[in-house]
């Protein structure tokens, strides 16, 4: 059984999570900026990387395997987050800036919480979805001001972007549900093995067509990319969706930008200005009114599998 556990530590295992995520986009853009490694290359070899920490890790505490449809709910946690994610990202960041690929992946916390809602059956207050909207505004204003906003009009980045922030929601939100069943790490382990033959197939098939030359710097954003983001990162964030609640936890994504734009003045030398900081107030403003919204008030109603004592938090077999 998962230990009780109060809906505070869902949210701080959410923003951990979104710190490590918080590196994703800068770390994809470097990775694949030059054209030295290629978009598909680097999407698909993080989680073949990633798949093998998995891999061990699941053989080293001798998990037991997912049942039933379990492997179904995998494959779309899976084709959220190991695949469609990252492979729309690298392509899209071939040619989209980080600061305005931050304008629309800012639309993930709102997505994920409709996505929460109609999976998992939860019904937050009317002032949590006041906030998360008023949120996802500031947010991708927050992010405008650095990147320029939607003035140019919409390009193909644009759509790959709208693309992953949907792929994303769907591994989030199913994620999250699996995780109360499975673990939070094991979770997004499981995904990553079931995904394994493709993702080989794919980085093969890449380095064959173009063979990677990228140089220390990109192959150090790829390491990061594989084992923080497509792997360390989610054992906190499907953490903090288990406990939940998710369309809560999911609001601290709201951060992201903020986080994003600061790791580049701290280790890019980008300038802070007034507006910008202005703006991140304002979105770290808006994202703790909504988490902190009366939980109390929020309805979660139990399916029949859910209301089963199956919940764990990990271990090994029986």
């Amino acid at each position: 059984m998962l230990p009780a556990l109060s809906q505070r530590a869902g949210l701080w295992w959410g923003l951990l999570g979104v710190a490590a995520f918080s590196l994703t986009v800068p770390m994809t853009r470097v990775a694949v900026a030059s054209g030295t490694l290629s978009p598909l290359f680097v999407g698909s070899a993080r989680a073949v990387i990633a798949a093998l920490l998995a891999a061990a890790a699941l053989a080293l505490t001798r998990q037991r395997l997912p049942r039933g449809d379990q492997w179904f709910r995998l494959a779309l946690v899976g084709g959220g987050v190991v695949i469609g994610f990252p492979l729309l990202t690298s392509y899209a960041l071939t040619t989209a800036s980080a600061s305005h690929s931050a304008v629309v992946i800012a639309l993930l916390p709102a997505a994920t919480a409709v996505l929460a809602v109609l999976r998992g059956r939860e019904r937050p207050p009317a002032v949590f979805w006041a906030m998360a909207a008023v949120g996802a505004v500031a947010a991708l204003g927050f992010a405008a001001l650095r990147g320029g906003g939607f003035g140019s009009g919409l390009a193909w980045s644009d759509l790959l972007l709208f693309g992953a922030v949907v792929a994303a929601a769907v591994g989030y939100a199913e994620g999250g549900l699996l995780a109360r069943e499975l673990g939070a790490w094991q979770t997004v382990s499981w995904a990553l093995v079931l995904c394994a033959p493709l993702m080989i197939v794919l980085a093969v098939a890449s380095a064959v067509q173009q063979p990677p030359s990228g140089t220390a710097v990109e192959w150090g954003a790829l390491a990061y990319l594989a084992a923080v983001s497509m792997y360390l990162g989610f054992f906190a964030w499907y953490r903090g969706l288990a406990i939940g609640p998710m369309a809560q936890v999911s609001q601290v994504q709201l951060s992201q930008p903020v986080m994003t734009i600061g790791w580049a003045a701290l280790l890019l030398g980008e300038p802070l200005t007034w507006p910008t900081v202005l703006g991140g107030l304002a979105v770290i403003l808006c994202a703790t009114i909504a988490v902190r919204a009366r939980l109390g008030r929020t309805v979660i109603v139990p399916t029949k599998r859910e209301a089963r004592p199956h919940i764990r938090s990990g271990g090994g077999r029986a």
